[in-house]
């Protein structure tokens, strides 16, 4: 057969709904979806058309699942369209003044493309997620799921969140998508082995160290058959322990001898393995990100995304917040930025497509050398067509030119097939961030995060005891808390600290998701002494179960271990 390529999208974005609309709020989804969501179906839908199978890989987080699919966001979105409407509209009075007839003529363009999305938005009901699931029921793409609120497993302290994450994505994605999910996102592809471990930070720092289970051996209780991992990480001879400025390793403590890991050789990022740690129960198969060719699509400084002729994402117009610009050149100036042109954007499209395929090809015919071979090529869904506005018709592009190459798309399901672990290795600690390792989570602006988070895990645990015999309001309390911690637990909040990106907003909603998990806790220990809640307190949680209204079938006993393990 022809050699196997897979695209996996990764599609997230943390709970906005309900907390603020702009900057950051809800019309961070909405141009998510009408940027991103609806193009890549509207995409999907005309490749299928033409009678070719798309074969995607994309997660679709619990979380933004919840989102995309609640009553909340389709009335934030109809808000979000009529603004964009009007700013088309606005704007193209406001040039037409200026008799700059190119960028009279890109509101037009903007115009249409709104008007397209909201179409295709509109035939489908409203259900992205249960679009995607129809296309996966067809055979043309397949539905992986990641952690429930893109909690950082690795730093996690506790099994029990762990659990609590992976049980409520799986209950979650079986509800969205009809099936149970085989495969993972680990959020920010953090993994971590089977080791001794301790909280590098929070009062329990330096404490006694308890073994914790390889990532690994906990999908496999849950049933998640496979996960993708960045490239460097098969590339290592054993594990490296990351955060070692934050936590002491084995063996420096005391007299304990140094942990031992077997070397292993230099191992190709082009086939999948099975990965287990040592003297682990469970095991999981592993996909690598190919560096060779993501480069080429990630990359804003080497990559396609910063070709000149493209739309320039970061100079908009006010008000209205529309784009007009190309990137023009390597430089920050916004002011030098030119008229974008959509005619000559497709022609490189089209140019930078062939060329794509081609390096597909080449990786394939190289790896393929030593035996059966493919490229797992994972990216943010948000790059094709939020940041890269451009993205979607690219992957149409490269699509359509796959088999004139001899390359089958497949999705990471159907290449197990074709290229199935023939191999077993241990990992390293790591994620695909800035150093391979937990530097953007983990880092002296965002300890104080994992204060809270620590703290909120350790009472949540004696609180799932205290209530678990608990009748229905109790219960009802309980998961509102468990929703507050999961949502806590996001790893896009350190994410935002560290690059800037928004960290005043990322700031407030660690302070007020472990404020109000810590008046839900006072209200579980007011029902377990049995003592009614007061009238406010009553009404506090009415507010956050309609604020923070995801996982409606959420028990804390999720945070147990399944009986089956």
């Amino acid at each position: 057969m022809a050699s196997p390529f897979s695209l996996v999208l990764h599609t997230h974005l943390p709970m906005v709904v309900n907390h603020g609309r702009w900057p950051h709020g809800s019309d961070w989804l909405c141009e998510a979806a009408f940027e991103c969501y609806l193009p890549l179906l509207d995409t999907a839908h005309r490749l299928v058309a033409d009678g070719i199978s798309p074969k995607w890989t994309l997660n679709i987080t619990p979380v933004l699942c919840e989102q995309l699919t609640s009553p909340e966001f389709q009335k934030e979105l109809s808000f979000y369209y009529e603004n964009v409407r009007r700013a088309c509209v606005e704007s193209r009075e406001h040039f037409e003044r200026d008799r700059n007839r190119k960028i009279v003529d890109l509101t037009h363009f903007w115009e249409d493309f709104y008007e397209r999305m909201w179409e295709l938005h509109r035939r489908i009901g409203g259900d992205i997620p249960g679009t995607f699931a129809e296309l996966q029921r067809q055979g043309h793409v397949e539905v992986i799921t990641c952690a429930a609120t893109h909690g950082y497993l690795p730093l996690l302290s506790r099994d029990e969140s762990i659990h609590l994450q992976l049980r409520t994505a799986v209950q979650t994605h079986r509800r969205h998508f009809g099936v149970a999910p085989r495969g993972i996102w680990l959020p920010e592809c953090a993994y971590r082995p089977r080791y001794e471990w301790t909280p590098p930070t929070g009062r329990e720092r330096g404490g006694p160290r308890t073994l914790r289970p390889g990532i690994e051996e906990m999908l496999a209780q849950h049933g998640l058959e496979y996960f993708v991992a960045d490239a460097h990480l098969i590339a290592a001879s054993e594990p490296v322990f990351m955060y070692r400025e934050y936590m002491p390793l084995r063996g420096s403590l005391g007299n304990e001898p140094p942990l031992e890991v077997p070397r292993q050789a230099r191992r190709s990022p082009y086939r999948p393995y099975r990965v287990t740690s040592r003297g682990g129960t469970g095991s999981a198969i592993v996909f690598f990100r190919d560096p060779r060719t993501t480069v080429q699509v990630w990359s804003r400084e080497q990559g396609y995304p910063g070709d000149v002729n493209y739309l320039e994402f970061h100079k908009k117009h006010f008000p209205g917040g529309l784009r007009f610009w190309r990137i023009t050149d390597g430089s920050n100036d916004l002011g030098r930025k030119e008229p974008y042109d959509p005619a000559v954007a497709a022609e490189r499209v089209r140019g930078q497509a062939q060329h794509f395929v081609e390096l597909v090809r080449e990786a394939l015919k190289d790896a393929s050398a030593d035996g059966p071979a493919f490229v797992c090529s994972p990216y943010d869904a948000e790059l094709f067509g939020h940041w890269w506005f451009e993205g979607p018709a690219f992957l149409e592009e490269v699509s359509r030119r796959f088999a004139s190459v001899g390359v089958t798309p497949t999705t990471l399901g159907e290449s197990l097939a074709h290229v199935p672990p023939t191999a077993t290795v241990q990992l390293p600690e790591g994620s695909w961030g800035e150093g391979g390792d937990h530097r953007v989570w983990l880092n002296p602006d965002t300890e104080w995060t994992w204060d809270r988070v620590y703290s909120a895990e350790a009472e949540w645990v004696e609180l799932s005891r205290a209530g678990a015999a608990g009748g229905g309001e109790l219960r009802r309390v309980l998961a509102q808390a468990t929703r507050e911690l999961l949502l806590l637990e996001a790893s896009d909040w350190q994410f935002l600290i560290t690059t800037w990106a928004a960290r005043d907003y990322a700031e407030r909603r660690v302070a007020e998701h472990y404020a109000e998990f810590k008046r839900l806790s006072e209200m579980v220990r007011t029902l377990a002494g049995g003592q009614p809640l007061s009238p406010e307190a009553g009404e506090t949680l009415r507010r956050l179960e309609r604020e923070d209204f995801v996982f409606p079938d959420l028990d804390a006993a999720w945070g147990e271990a399944p009986r089956s393990a």
